[in-house]
């Protein structure tokens, strides 16, 4: 399999980049069983209070001085993460605004040759596992370093345990021949070693992990697109002067498994790895922080955040690749508001008070 760059897409993205370099956004902006729709989301129009307005990304939001474009994936970070299958080509391009640097490509593993200026091509190990790609120019002044995982092919359920781990089963059609809705080729093995692992400057491997306890290894199915998503969300955040450190992940990936056991919809996105429920938590009390000021924390901060996420898609020409699901959730006994964010490849959304 080879992730190919079409061409409209390659001049798009560098118009994108020189969009960046005048400090707007670059890519747009992923529980518990409360919907009841086949895909997360109940037809309920959304409650709005006044529109939030997003400031561009403040400036130790991490990113790099160039951009890595990855099949049709944009990087803007110095640190990102990838999800590829074994064998899995990929095309990989620096994109700049005005540079005229040499950069080179360095891999600890795999086969990669450059195929022309500032461009190669990288194909993965065949062992399942964590690789290294750097990508950084002859003085070692500018660097972005891509953790790339090889997947464990599906295939290799057994039953519906994976060494041991519960994974379920995933249906055997997609949802409406959606192809968004096709079971993941692999999942990401983590482990106690691999687990801190940075797949973007905010966000760390362990917090996607699906609740349902077990030992190690344990498995993850995860999408670049919503990482991107929330990293963007989280720098619109702080542009709106909340100083917060990440997004609090309630419930990232879930097993089919662990997804059923809590009785929520077959086709969750959260089975897909593209869908996390999440929450300002800046004084670390594992609830949502009072955003809009009232003193309180309740639906009207869940709708603050959201309203956030939903402007980025609104604003935002690039990030037409994360368009998603975006679900306010009220308070329950058991836990705090939240939103959900997914990317599932249209718009979808909800409320549930």
């Amino acid at each position: 399999m080879t992730r190919g760059i079409s061409f409209n897409y390659a001049l798009a993205t560098r118009i994108a980049a020189l969009i960046g370099a005048a400090g707007l956004a670059l890519t747009g902006g992923p529980v518990l069983g409360d919907t009841k729709a086949a895909d997360d989301s109940p037809p309920v129009a959304p409650v709005r209070e006044p529109a939030i307005v997003t400031a561009p990304p403040d400036p130790v939001d991490r990113r790099a001085p160039f951009i890595v474009q990855i099949g049709e994936l944009l990087v803007p970070y110095r640190v990102f993460a990838i999800y590829v299958e074994p064998g899995e080509t990929l095309n990989i391009d620096t994109i700049f605004d005005e540079s005229t640097d040499t950069y080179d490509l360095l891999v600890n593993a795999g086969e990669s040759e450059r195929v022309g200026e500032n461009r190669w091509r990288w194909t993965a190990p065949e062992e399942p596992g964590l690789y290294s790609l750097v990508v950084n120019d002859a003085a070692l002044r500018n660097t972005v370093r891509i953790h790339a995982f090889v997947t464990v092919p599906l295939a290799e359920v057994e039953g519906d345990e994976l060494n041991g781990y519960r994974i379920g089963t995933y249906p055997s059609k997609p949802l409406r021949n959606n192809p968004r809705y096709e079971a993941p080729a692999g999942l990401v093995e983590v482990t106690e070693e691999n687990q801190d692992t940075l797949i973007a400057p905010h966000f760390r491997l362990r917090q996607f992990l699906t609740k349902q306890g077990g030992g190690w290894p344990k498995y993850v199915a995860l999408d670049e697109r919503l990482i991107l998503k929330l990293e963007k969300l989280l720098a619109a955040v702080r542009a709106n002067g909340i100083d917060a450190e990440t997004l609090f992940i309630m419930s990232g990936y879930r097993t089919p498994y662990y997804n059923k056991r809590i009785g929520n919809v077959q086709y969750s996105r959260h089975v897909y790895g593209d869908a996390a429920d999440v929450f300002v938590d800046v004084d670390r009390d594992n609830r949502m922080d009072d955003l809009n000021g009232d003193g309180k924390s309740d639906f009207k901060d869940a709708d603050y955040l959201a309203s956030i996420a939903e402007s980025l898609i609104e604003t935002d020409p690039f990030a037409k690749p994360l368009v998603g699901g975006v679900g306010r959730y009220g308070p329950k006994p058991h836990r705090g508001p939240f939103v959900h964010v997914d990317t599932r490849g249209y718009s979808a959304r909800w409320n549930s008070p």
